[in-house]
């Protein structure tokens, strides 16, 4: 076990130790037994009316295991509408096996591509806890023995194990459904997307593109926050093994799904029975971190697994995600890392071969509980003995960065930080007047007004989770792409967050304390000098401290109504920082 390892998860235990402990604590009160022994007959009665009669038998009389399915299936997100035949596969399954299965809730499960730049992406960090609250109201019904969760994409996974470690006296298994086949390639939508942000392609060229890429059912295919996700849940031991990056309406997908619902059967059945509560620990957690910054993952995660961990009564920090990121090399080149999608991810060793990588080299705790009988080795029992295109997968020998691709950065300006696995090296440090906008619509004018054609530090505040709920600034990066292209020395600066598919152009993201929390960017003016240090790992403004001290800050008119935002004003008031998770509970 490397000793960087070892010692922050020493570090990450202490710190958690009372927290985690009450957290055992509650879950082991709710103990190991048939939920539905604590309910009255009349409470059985409303929740097996609908079970045909031969399956109230089997649940009531045979006491035969209950799965409740959690899904977050709609048909407006790619990724999930395969989720819509799942059930059915689920309860053929378990009824060989002499169980039954109950839909125990639906969880709503937005796309973050479809909301990009409008208001609705106001609510996408929200949505996380929305997830993570509709999951605990499926599973207060308190008829299930087990779980299975059905999903994939950004917040969608996040608020399902949050939901989930609420319930962590049960097992649960992660199903999810695989990514589209390759269409049009990453990098050649981006160059459509930078062409159109000029002016020299129309609307058409745009929409032909862009629907070339997302042409069918499964998730996008680069590396951003769903396929990060479906990695994390690899290296935490929750997935059947090799499940991630299987393609929908496949036989090969219908098995895994189908081992999913023996698994979970297994962890019921046998004496190995293991809550997701205890499969989740300080060491796990690492795991997750280690597997994100090994494969360059979504800088999201930077926010959700400090929630997720919260849930388990666990503290992590940017701090520990830092040192990490120190010591854990870059194994895949994946877009927006590189040209590769996931599809060729998977198809050069994938997940199963960058775990048994970094379990290899003592880059991840082996002695952790999962949902695998053999122990959490199983997870790469798919992998290839040898990567099988190293353009795509190296070895912890041979790796793409000695580093991961996250860094933190601390100054003036408060901490924050930046995903630099994409970033050239000569990109690294920026040093550059700044332009302050205010918001998304106002810099993309400024870009196509020609103000920005300079040397520039663009600062976009007052976008943190409780001035705005934290929108994803996506569409920012074509035009910051053109800029950087022309030869200008550019970078981003704000409080909000970047797309999983954040690339390029150097961005110091969930600047914290945010701006409307009386942060350093509220401070700002147009023209003050800021300097962006990724390999010092600092941020900071070249201002006179006295003359700095002395500044006002900048207030914010509410602007958030209208699309359903003032539904989440309390979620914006008690909302945490992002390093603390951006958690409403």
């Amino acid at each position: 076990m490397h000793a960087m390892l070892q010692t922050i998860t020493e570090r990450i235990r202490q710190r958690s130790l009372a927290a985690r402990t009450a957290y055992l604590a509650r879950i082991d009160a709710a103990g190991r037994r048939p939920a539905r022994d604590s309910l009255g007959c009349a409470n059985l009665a409303h929740a097996y009316a609908a079970l045909p009669g031969t399956e109230r038998i089997r649940v009531l009389a045979e006491r035969a295991p209950n799965i409740g399915i959690i899904t977050a299936y709609n048909d407006v997100l790619s990724a999930h509408q395969p989720f819509e035949g799942f059930p059915a596969i689920i309860r053929d399954e378990a009824h060989r096996h002499g169980a039954s299965v109950q839909v125990a809730g639906g969880t709503p499960a937005m796309c973050d591509g479809v909301t990009q730049g409008t208001p609705g992406m106001e609510m996408s960090l929200f949505s996380r806890d929305v997830i993570a609250m509709s999951t605990a109201v499926g599973l207060s019904h308190e008829t299930f023995d087990a779980v299975l969760l059905l999903g994939i994409c950004d917040k969608i996974i996040p608020g399902l194990l949050i939901g989930a470690l609420h319930f962590g006296h049960l097992p649960c298994v992660f199903v999810p459904a695989g990514p589209m086949r390759s269409g049009l390639s990453n990098s050649a939508k981006s160059e459509v997307r930078e062409r159109f942000a000029q002016g020299l392609v129309g609307r058409a060229e745009l929409q032909e593109a862009e629907s070339a890429a997302y042409h069918e059912a499964g998730t996008c295919t680069f590396y951003g926050t769903a396929n990060s996700n479906q990695m994390l849940m690899d290296a935490m031991g929750l997935h059947v093994p090799g499940a991630s990056f299987v393609h929908p309406f496949t036989p090969q997908r219908e098995a895994l799904t189908r081992e999913a619902v023996r698994t979970v059967l297994g962890m019921v059945r046998t004496a190995r029975y293991t809550p997701i509560g205890r499969i989740v620990d300080e060491r796990v957690i690492v795991n997750a971190m280690v597997a994100l910054l090994a494969t360059g993952g979504s800088t999201n995660h930077l926010i959700h697994w400090v929630a997720v961990a919260r849930a388990a009564g666990i503290t992590i920090d940017w701090t520990d995600f830092d040192d990490l990121s120190a010591v854990v090399p870059l194994l895949t080149s994946v877009y927006p890392n590189g040209k590769a999608d996931v599809n060729q991810f998977q198809a050069a060793g994938g997940p199963p071969l960058v775990i048994r990588e970094l379990l290899d080299s003592g880059l991840m705790h082996e002695d952790v509980l999962s949902i695998h009988a053999e122990g959490f080795r199983a997870a790469t029992r798919t992998a290839p003995p040898a990567s099988l295109d190293l353009s795509v997968v190296r070895p912890v020998s041979a790796p793409f960065s000695p580093q991961g691709g996250l860094r933190l950065l601390q100054g003036n300006l408060g901490r924050a930080v930046i995903k630099v696995s994409a970033v050239v090296p000569d990109r690294h440090v920026i040093e550059a007047p700044c332009r302050v906008f205010e918001s998304q619509d106002a810099l993309q004018a400024a870009f196509k007004a020609g103000e920005l054609d300079r040397d520039v530090v663009v600062v976009v505040r007052y976008q943190g989770p409780r001035a705005n709920g934290m929108p994803e600034l996506h569409k920012l990066t074509p035009p910051l792409a053109v800029l950087q292209k022309k030869g200008f020395l550019v970078a981003l600066v704000t409080d909000g967050r970047m797309s999983g598919a954040s690339g390029t152009v150097p961005a110091a993201i969930h600047v914290t304390p945010e701006a409307l929390a009386g942060g350093p960017l509220a401070r700002l003016v147009d023209g003050d000098v800021i300097r962006l240090d990724a390999d010092a790992g600092t941020l900071s403004v070249q201002v006179d401290p006295t003359v700095w001290e002395a500044r006002p800050l900048h207030h914010l008119q509410d602007e958030t109504h209208g699309w359903g935002r003032e539904l989440f004003v309390q979620f914006r008031a008690n909302a945490t920082g992002a390093e603390q998770g951006a958690c409403s509970w």
